[in-house]
């Protein structure tokens, strides 16, 4: 029984490992250029693989990496509904130089600094709720960098154990890109990701206390 036992931990393992390589390859992938129709398709893949590292870091008990990645998840799914959303969102814009901003740096780049004023304006074009879930990430990210701080001076969490808010943005993103289909091209390997990180958040609370 102990070897049988042994055997399914390494095919486990072996499993895992495999897994991880293919995420990771999607998520360091080459972005098409933003003005290119893929781009919304690239970014919510580079979106559901982030989230998959997460979970993965997350089951490890490696909390910081976990949020670093829930983050990057969550600012890849910006930037594609930023692109996706890109004439409405020039239409509210009261510039010149906004409409170009917009254009060549909020969507291709999405910066931290501008990430709740961003969400504001996905808000005013009809994505309801997502200027909470941004400041959900945006406190992860401060935990990233800083990790529990009892002080809550430079972090929001006290403990480890309270930074897995990264399972509620993760199944945040995931509702949201779920969402889409329909709205955006809709492909075979889009939805292989998103079933896997589903499945991962269904079965990832139980293992991490295995």
């Amino acid at each position: 029984m102990p070897q049988l036992c042994h055997i399914c931990t390494a095919s486990k393992f072996l499993k895992r490992q495999s897994a991880v390589v293919v995420v990771v390859e999607l998520v360091e992938s080459p972005l098409p250029r933003p003005s290119d129709a893929a781009y919304v398709e690239a970014r919510l893949l580079e979106a559901l693989g982030e989230a998959k590292l997460a979970l993965e870091y997350l089951e490890r008990g490696l909390t910081r990496n976990a949020a670093c990645k829930a983050f990057q998840a969550w600012k890849a799914l910006l930037a594609a509904l930023l692109r996706l959303e890109l004439e409405k969102l020039k239409a509210l814009a009261k510039t010149e130089e906004e409409r170009r901003w917009l254009e060549s740096k909020a969507v291709p780049r999405v910066p931290t600094a501008k990430m709740k004023e961003l969400s504001r304006l996905l808000r005013d074009v009809g994505h309801e709720g997502i200027t909470f879930v941004t400041a959900l990430a945006l406190d992860l990210h401060d935990y990233q960098h800083h990790g529990p701080d009892p002080d809550m001076a430079l972090s929001k969490y006290t403990t480890r154990e309270s930074a897995a808010d990264v399972v509620e943005l993760i199944q945040e993103l995931a509702r949201r890109v779920e969402a889409l289909r329909g709205h955006v091209k809709w492909t075979e390997e889009l939805e292989r990701v998103l079933e896997e990180v589903k499945r991962a958040l269904e079965g990832g609370v139980a293992c991490v206390n295995c």
